[in-house]
């Protein structure tokens, strides 16, 4: 028996495995990685659950909000940003913003310096390579700068950058005994906080009327 979880990239999941692993040895966790704009899809299909960026659609999904990741820039080593300790996206208004198919921010409107969306990177490998090539700046979650860390680039803090949260998903008509386990898990629960099923969210639970 196994409990398959779909993770995006920038999310690290070792603590969690491991909690499980001690709470549910049971049942293997099957870590799943995929892109972002894959994520609801896989899951929709051939997963019990997920750590996806938010929002997503309610009305197929659960979600339990997580946290929110802090946004930074991404540049060449030497760039005055490098200088800060966090820069505002007025600091790069005479950058190129260099913003990936695969970007997960949700900016209300096309990006100062933004190039057009023909000439956008295809991913985030390729844009931090154009980055550390001096042909632009990258504005990504923090945990993506980090993923692709290189020598020749540095990040900052973007104080007033649109931000990525990260919540625990799960199909709106698949909630089991072992979505709950994995609920009290990133949560951290204590182990005997977690044992048995808790209520089906309240969205689709009906109402029990109390005794009078």
């Amino acid at each position: 028996m196994e409990f398959r979880l779909v993770i995006v990239p920038g999310v690290t999941v070792d603590k969690w495995t491991r909690m499980w692993a001690d709470r549910v040895p049971s049942v293997n966790l099957h870590v799943v990685p995929t892109a972002a704009a894959d994520a609801a899809a896989l899951l929709s299909t051939d997963a019990d659950a997920g750590l996806l960026r938010l929002p997503v659609d309610r009305d197929t999904f659960h979600a339990v909000p997580l946290y929110t990741e802090t946004t930074v820039v991404v540049a060449p080593r030497g760039h005055l940003v490098s200088a800060a300790d966090e820069v505002t996206m007025a600091d790069l208004a005479d950058d190129t913003l260099l913003r990936p198919l695969d970007d997960v921010l949700p900016w209300p409107d096309a990006p100062l310096g933004e190039r057009p969306a023909g000439e956008r990177p295809a991913d985030t490998a390729a844009a931090v390579a154009l980055v550390a090539a001096e042909a632009g700046v990258l504005v990504v979650p923090q945990s993506l700068a980090r993923a692709h860390q290189r020598r020749d680039v540095t990040h900052r803090v973007v104080t007033d950058a649109p931000t990525s949260s990260v919540g625990l998903v799960w199909p709106r008509e698949r909630y089991t005994d072992l979505v709950e386990e994995m609920i009290g898990i990133v949560r951290g629960r204590t182990a005997n906080s977690t044992r048995g099923r808790a209520p089906a969210p309240a969205a689709r639970t009906p109402k029990r009327r109390g005794r009078r």
